[in-house]
């Protein structure tokens, strides 16, 4: 079994289902008491989003490429970031090690494609739904046509994601609201649906919704895990 490098703590209450997940992964694939060989480097959430906030992604890389090579030093053998956002620096994180990086977009589209559906909404941070570094390659590596919700509802659904659920807060009202959200992306033509959040699947989990919905958090995490198993 190789073992993975998880860069997390954007935030920590989604970092904790990848750790869930692989090592669930892992003990349906072997059975017994096996569990998944992993390396955390879980960064101080705080100080990463100040620097979102000012727009100053440079100096993010640098934190996370260091992250990453750390890892790789440690003995990772595969990196996985866990969270979507900060996908828009993967670049700087892959130029920094010489280990295979796993991007959270590649497991969610070929799960969608899997599934039969071309046109898709996109649910996430500002960040990940109105600059183009997701939905670029959602669009030319993948070929899917990608929706997002419209810029008062974008605005509602980031205000949850750092005010709520970034804070482990459950909102009964907030989970209606996306719920609806949901419905108008339905409504406009999305097939289905991405979480483009890692947080997102604690508001929304397995709840009936208009359209099929995908968690990149589940779909990223099980598929590191299978990587482990794969291979000498």
């Amino acid at each position: 079994m190789k073992t993975i490098g998880l860069i997390g703590g954007m935030s920590w209450e989604s970092t904790v289902p990848y750790y869930r997940l692989i090592n669930e992964t892992v003990r349906e694939r072997l059975g017994g008491l096996h569990s998944a060989k992993i390396l955390l480097y879980s960064v101080d959430f705080h100080d990463i989003e100040q620097l979102m906030q000012r727009e100053e992604w440079a100096e993010v890389s640098i934190a996370l490429a260091k992250a990453a090579a750390l890892l790789e030093s440690a003995g990772a053998e595969l990196l996985v970031l866990c969270t979507n956002t900060m996908h828009k620096v993967a670049g700087a994180i892959e130029a920094a090690v010489s280990i295979p990086f796993l991007h959270i977009i590649d497991p969610t589209a070929e799960a969608i494609k899997r599934a039969g559906f071309a046109t898709v909404g996109l649910l996430g941070t500002r960040f990940t739904m109105e600059q183009p570094f997701y939905r670029d390659r959602l669009q030319a590596r993948h070929g899917l046509r990608v929706l997002t919700p419209d810029a008062g509802e974008r605005a509602r659904v980031h205000r949850v994601i750092f005010e709520e659920l970034c804070l482990g807060k459950v909102v009964e009202a907030s989970r209606r609201d996306y719920a609806e959200v949901i419905e108008r992306l339905a409504a406009r033509g999305a097939e289905a649906v991405i979480l483009g959040c890692t947080e997102i699947a604690l508001l929304i989990g397995r709840k009936a919704c208009a359209v099929p919905l995908f968690d990149t958090t589940s779909l990223h995490a099980r598929r590191a895990a299978e990587w482990a198993l794969s291979g000498p």
